[in-house]
């Protein structure tokens, strides 16, 4: 009787990358799908402020068209810092993926990963990031 091959089917394999990641690479890969959640969260948040500014700019009562104005500014100025912030999580995905993520751009130190876990968008350590402070205090006085 001839014998039967058995075929088996390969394990699915997991990928080489994910299996070689470092926890801190892992935290990192975390901190992405983090920033990309925000960045579609403010994309979608300013479409609705968009449409949600007031089509009438010209009023009778003058009470009104500050009031209208006042609004308008300030949700101008909301959008403006929204975008500043699109800007700074964009450019953190793309350290990401270039491997240069989590590096001080000032002494060339790894960035502790807490720090990057409460803001992401950083590019400095903690020890320079105060060196900077101090320095913005001395030339404020």
């Amino acid at each position: 009787m001839p014998k039967k091959q058995v075929t088996r089917k390969a394990k699915k394999p997991e990928t080489k990358k994910a299996a070689l990641l470092t926890p801190r690479e892992k935290k990192i890969q975390e901190i992405k799908k983090k920033l990309i959640a925000q960045k579609e969260a403010l994309l979608a948040e300013a479409g609705e402020a968009l449409n949600e500014l007031p089509v009438q700019t010209i009023f009778p009562d003058l009470g009104d068209q500050a009031s209208v104005e006042t609004e308008r500014s300030f949700m101008l100025r909301l959008r403006g810092r929204e975008r500043r912030l699109l800007k700074k999580i964009e450019d953190a995905i793309e350290r990401i993926e270039h491997g240069v993520f989590g590096i001080c751009d000032k002494c060339g130190d790894e960035i502790d990963i807490r720090r990057l876990e409460a803001r992401p968008v950083t590019t400095m350590c903690i020890e320079c990031k105060m060196q900077q402070e101090e320095e913005e205090k001395l030339m404020e006085m």
